[in-house]
């Protein structure tokens, strides 16, 4: 079974693309992955921050009240 790709709602045989469609078609594919690779990367470094700040909220309360927060 040969590998297609739809582009603009036109679907392609891969095998029928030139060399050149070929290398293009590879580097769009890189570029979706590492577009993939930053956005997860931003839910992580998002989800930390959040982490941190409500953290620093509980250590800030719990200096304030002389009371741990914490766990």
């Amino acid at each position: 079974m040969s590998q297609k790709v739809t582009i603009f709602g036109a679907e392609y045989d891969v095998s029928q693309l030139t060399d050149t469609s070929k290398d293009l078609l590879n580097k769009l594919r890189m570029a979706d992955i590492a577009l993939q690779e930053r956005s997860n990367m931003r839910a992580i470094l998002t989800k930390a921050k959040k982490a941190y700040i409500s953290d620093l909220k509980s250590e800030m309360l719990s200096a304030k009240s002389g009371f741990d927060f914490s766990e």
